[in-house]
């Protein structure tokens, strides 16, 4: 069989408008602001074949797919099923520019394939299950009343999520409450949830001191938390403070979501940084790249978790062994979405997406698997971008 060769390549930027909600702090971070819109955008790719296949891709950020240019044409005229060479070449190219553009473009390769063997990805990848237990990963803390502005509304939040059938819970606190709220946040949560769900803490780095990380880590020593996630203003990326930080406390850290790419997480492992290993298919080279940082964590014995929803986080998961919980997020009491309604058959990965048990399924069609809304795209772009 001849393979398919690449013949044009396709970026879109979209548009499309988040209901009360609006921008909070120095990282422009979404939070809920009742009344607010916040407009936000995509990244959408389209990877077309000789053979009248094209491949496709939704997310991603705008930084990222700046870069695209330094290594698509090195991609054109090439087969469509040389994703590991693709993979190496962009690496080299992009090795001075964080390895930007490089995932999305590995993910349409994957979706490419599917549809030529007529196969999901998972399965090409090699099936271990179809569906995946979710945690409720929240918005960020907000200031207003009927949000999440005090402890007991995470826990209020914790007790709903449960009734829908979550069994996880992470919170992601206010970007910046004085130390005694993030402390109360975690007991409140803890008191109200501990033994009932798997409760975890995703400070996002806002923590200013090694110490605060401590203080607060040792509060989730105290309710049994799963997990520890980027607690301060190291940006996540120090492997000696985290190293530190692991033998000080007993909850387990989940670090790596600020590292890119397979050597910089095994370099990570090794030097004793994290329990559990953030794997993202955006950051960390596409389908190609995680699947590779995986297998490495498994040969550890470590567990991977994906950062963020989305089919390419599906198939994933369900073609790997070493991985827990599926992201469902963001989510919050009062915003009914977080995403832009770009996918048919019934997909979505906002805060009632999960089944009784709160679980999700992979999907089974052919590639990613799910039908991408070209029309709701192309209607809301704001820029085009073509390479042939």
């Amino acid at each position: 069989m001849k393979p398919p060769v690449i013949t044009r390549v396709e970026v879109n930027e979209f548009t499309f408008d988040l209901k009360n909600v609006g921008a909070d702090g120095t990282i422009n971070i979404p939070v809920y602001q009742p009344g607010a819109t916040l407009t936000t955008s995509r990244m959408a790719l389209r990877i077309h074949t000789d053979a009248g296949i094209t491949g496709e891709y939704v997310g991603g950020s705008k930084t990222e797919y700046s870069a695209i240019p330094m290594f698509i044409n090195a991609t054109l005229g090439r087969s469509a099923l040389a994703r590991e060479a693709i993979y190496n070449d962009a690496k080299q190219a992009l090795r001075q520019h964080a390895r930007m553009g490089m995932s999305q473009v590995d993910m349409a390769l994957w979706d490419i394939a599917g549809k030529l063997f007529d196969m999901p990805i998972y399965q090409l990848l090699g099936e271990y299950r179809t569906e995946m237990p979710c945690y409720a990963s929240t918005y960020v803390g907000d200031h207003e009343k009927d949000g999440l502005s005090s402890p007991e509304a995470y826990a209020d939040f914790a007790e709903e999520c449960y009734d829908i059938g979550y069994r996880a819970y992470k919170i992601h606190p206010w970007q910046d409450a004085a130390l005694e709220m993030q402390i109360a946040v975690v007991e409140a949560v803890g008191k109200r949830m501990a033994g009932k769900m798997d409760l975890m803490l995703d400070p996002f780095c806002a923590y200013k001191t090694f110490g605060d990380a401590i203080k607060v880590g040792r509060a989730c020593d105290e309710w049994g938390y799963y997990w520890y996630e980027d607690p301060f203003k190291d940006g996540g990326v120090s492997a000696f403070a985290h190293r530190k930080l692991r033998e000080m406390l007993k909850t387990p850290l989940l670090q790596l979501e600020h590292h890119r790419g397979l050597e910089a997480h095994v370099d990570f492992i090794v030097a004793d940084g994290t329990d559990f290993v953030r794997i993202d298919q955006d950051y960390d080279g596409g389908i190609t790249g995680v699947m590779k940082i995986a297998h490495a964590a498994e040969g550890f014995g470590l567990d991977v978790e994906p950062h963020g929803p989305g089919p390419s986080r599906r198939h994933c998961m369900a073609a790997m062994r070493n991985s827990n919980y599926y992201e469902m997020g963001l989510v919050h009491p009062r915003i009914s979405t977080f995403h832009p309604p770009i996918y048919g058959d019934g997909y979505e990965d906002e805060l009632h997406a999960i089944d009784e048990n709160g679980f999700v399924r992979v999907p089974e069609k052919p590639g990613l698997g799910v039908p991408v809304d070209w029309d709701f795209i192309e209607k809301n772009t704001v820029d085009h971008v073509v390479y042939e």
